[in-house]
Formats: structure tokens, sequence, C-alpha cells
């Protein structure tokens, strides 16, 4: 028998989260989606949450072109300007 462990295998004790928002008014949000087909109405209720009731100026969609592997470079070099992000899946 073989039992995987399915920690990630880096050294992460250099990395610090960045500081949490103190608001949601006025930022910017990117949504990173798998794109598989049940994402698109979920994200969209996410969306209009995030607008009416946080005050969210701009929320941008990026879709993975492969749901099961990571974001692609690109997708990720972009994120750096968002001040939050929500990645998620969907069946």
């Amino acid at each position: 028998m073989q039992v995987l462990d399915p920690t990630h295998e880096a050294d992460v004790a250099g990395l610090v989260p960045p500081p949490r928002l103190d608001t949601l008014a006025g930022k910017t949000v990117g949504v990173i989606s798998n794109g598989k087909q049940g994402t698109k109405r979920f994200f969209a209720a996410i969306e209009a949450e995030l607008r009416e009731t946080h005050g969210v100026a701009d929320v941008i969609w990026r879709t993975k072109g492969n749901y099961s592997a990571p974001a692609p470079e690109a997708i990720m070099a972009e994120a750096q300007q968002w001040d939050a992000l929500i990645s998620g899946v969907g069946d």
C-alpha cells in the first residue's frame, strides 16, 4: 500500500499573507473561474453581492483554459493589480 501526502512540498515558512482589506468599497476584485458550467451563475451572484452590498468598484472575470491546471502566468500577473481575488470551481 502506498500512502500519499497531499500537503505542499515547498517551504512555505517565508510566505507572509497580505494584510486584510478594511473595506471592499471602491476596490477591484478579480474572479478566476475554472471554466466549468456551474461557475457562471454562481460568480454572477457573487458579483452582484459585491457591487450592491459592499460597494466594489470593479469585478474582473478571468477563466482558466484547463480546469484542472493552475491559472496561467498571464492571469496571475494581472491579479497582482487587483485588490482581492476569488478563485472557485463549479460543475
